[in-house]
């Protein structure tokens, strides 16, 4: 509602969260802003674990491991938008990449065939 809202005013919004499983396909349905698009980024393991390290904060633990993240990512959450395999990329080549293959990430509802 509040991305929605953002575009009703004028303004482009993004949204970054963690969305895993059939919860993805349900989130991205609450989004009435068309066109949508929705990258996943989806470093290898290793990757986010070395990341994770040099982090200020932490997030992950109990029940929450880099390890079981991805497994739910993996195997559980369809395939949606533009899959980024960002495991080698800095920042901005992600921005680049992302941007580049923008017409992958779009979503296309029920409102827009």
């Amino acid at each position: 509602m509040t991305a929605d809202a953002y575009v009703g005013e004028g303004w482009t919004a993004v949204v970054q969260d963690v969305v895993l499983g059939e919860e993805l396909a349900g989130y991205v349905g609450l989004v009435r802003t068309r066109p949508l698009y929705v990258v996943v980024l989806a470093s290898a393991p290793r990757a986010v674990a070395e990341r994770e390290v040099g982090r200020g904060k932490g997030g992950y633990g109990a029940g929450w491991t880099v390890e079981s993240l991805d497994r739910a990512l993996r195997e559980e959450t369809p395939p949606i938008g533009l899959w980024l395999d960002t495991t080698g990329q800095t920042v901005e080549q992600t921005v680049d990449t992302a941007l580049a293959e923008l017409g992958r990430a779009r979503v296309v509802g029920a409102a827009e065939s």
